[in-house]
């Protein structure tokens, strides 16, 4: 045994129930799903204490006492769950809802709190330094990651890959002999070690660069974890809770509650922020917010937009939100007319019933998607008809402004004689002229919501660092 594998700070342990049910792996899924939900907002808040810690240790070279004994117990409670489940599937016996070490619990994990920390080396060894390990620990754990996340750090003990494949085996096995193969547990255990090392390496929690190293078997080498006694309840049970670290239950649910609202409150900033952006960078001369023109063609007598929706025919609603909405088209060929117009939807249905025509049902790129309707030329050219709130017919660039209230609306485009073959490129815009209101509210609330994220985060850190004093409540 080498030094280096007796001062490993990662360190992970579990014992192999001896009886296990043949089947009730199938439905641990189900059973699963509580600590699923609490883990997902753990891992949250795991996440923003990480981002604190990061600025802690860049400036200070060390890892707040508080924040590691946090994401420490949030790691120890994701591996308990996971032994228990596809990971290991090592014991019956259901874990824990808590962030502390079970002392009879038969998973255990543990990691030494560094003195310092490299300033440097937090910059890189998250994503540059760890990547080697990123590849290997995408084969041991596969590819499925929490969905919360977008971040594989976060979600390195999903089911799949090599783990999950020895877990099946291992699970098949002993639905027909009652048995789990010590040899895959062993291997299966050395490959969790290995994820966890790199996952405890990429959330700065260690400067020790996970070793190349696959330590089998279920206790580390150079000695079992200590493991402290277990507390006793009044009733006189067991196996409470040990290593009591600050972190009561109202302190970890205020944390995970800031940190959901942090995202929030980042999302409606970024938001509002880019809001204002439009609202104050992207208008026209003539105030308006217009998207990009597109070209668009058919060899038939009409083009058409899908229906536009705009709510209940009494309802204004639309006009005070939107503003006043301009279309802008203009023919292929400069020279040659263009007719463009926007009517009820019924109206415009019963004129272009029967006639060959298309509707754009999408656009996504450079690709628009028709809906094409059979028929003949229309009995009428569409400047003869009473039937559009606002047209424009003529050569060059056609406009028609409108101030949109609820009903169903249908543009048009045609040519003014009514004849085949229309080929056009078009842009719509809006004023929108509670946009600044809009991004005024946004960013406000966003601020505020922020405020109340950090008091829920700082406080509970706050509160965790005072330890309790000897024999206190």
């Amino acid at each position: 045994m080498t030094s280096r594998q007796a001062t490993e700070p990662v360190r992970l342990e579990a014992t192999l129930e001896p009886a296990l049910s043949r089947w009730l792996w199938l439905v641990k899924w189900i059973l699963l799903l509580p600590h699923l939900f609490v883990l997902i907002f753990l891992w949250i808040a795991f996440f923003a204490v990480s981002v604190i810690a990061f600025f802690s240790i860049l400036f200070t070279g060390r890892y707040p006492t508080p924040l590691f004994d946090f994401n420490v117990g949030v790691l120890r409670w994701t591996w308990r769950v996971w032994y228990y489940g596809y990971a290991a599937l090592g014991t019956d016996r259901y874990p824990p809802f808590t962030l502390a070490d079970v002392a009879d619990y038969p998973a255990h994990l543990d990691i030494a709190h560094p003195e310092r920390l490299s300033r440097g080396l937090v910059l890189v060894k998250w994503w540059l330094l760890a990547i080697p390990q990123y590849l290997l620990v995408g084969i041991f754990a596969g590819g499925t990651t929490m969905a919360w996340s977008g971040n594989n750090r976060t979600a390195t003990w999903s089911s799949g890959g090599l783990i999950g494949l020895l877990v099946l085996i291992a699970a098949v096995v002993l639905l027909f002999t009652g048995r789990y193969p010590r040899p895959v547990f062993d291997f299966v255990l050395g490959l969790n070690r290995w994820v966890i090392r790199v996952v405890a390496y990429a959330a700065l929690m260690t400067d020790r660069y996970p070793p190349f190293r696959l330590d089998t078997g279920g206790h580390e080498h150079g000695g079992h974890l200590p493991t402290p006694p277990a507390e006793v309840g009044p009733a006189g049970a067991s196996g409470a809770p040990t290593g009591r670290t600050g972190w009561t239950a109202g302190r970890i649910v205020a944390l995970c509650l800031g940190s959901v609202l942090g995202l929030v409150s980042i999302g409606m900033l970024v938001g509002g922020s880019a809001l204002a952006w439009l609202d104050h960078t992207q208008r026209d001369a003539s105030g308006f917010l217009t998207a990009p023109s597109r070209a668009f063609a058919t060899s038939t007598y009409a083009i058409t937009t899908d229906r536009i929706d705009l709510g209940n025919t009494t309802d204004s609603a639309p006009s005070s939100l939107l503003g006043t909405v301009r279309i802008r088209v203009t023919a292929g060929d400069p020279t040659s007319p263009v007719f463009v117009g926007v009517g009820r939807r019924d109206a415009v249905d019963r004129y272009l019933s029967g006639v060959n025509h298309v509707a754009i049902t999408s656009w996504i790129g450079d690709v628009t998607t028709y809906r094409r309707y059979s028929g003949s030329a229309p009995a009428l050219p569409p400047t003869a008809l009473p039937i559009w709130l606002r047209s424009a017919s003529g050569v060059g660039t056609q406009s028609i402004r409108w101030k949109p209230s609820g009903g169903e609306w249908i543009v048009v485009a045609m040519r003014p004689d009514g004849s085949r073959g229309v080929a056009i490129t078009a842009d719509a815009g809006a004023t929108v002229p509670a946009l600044g209101w809009i991004d005024a509210a946004v960013l406000t609330v966003g601020g505020v919501v922020l405020i109340a994220a950090i008091l829920l985060i700082t406080l509970p850190i706050v509160f965790a660092s005072r330890r309790p004093a000897a024999g206190g409540g």
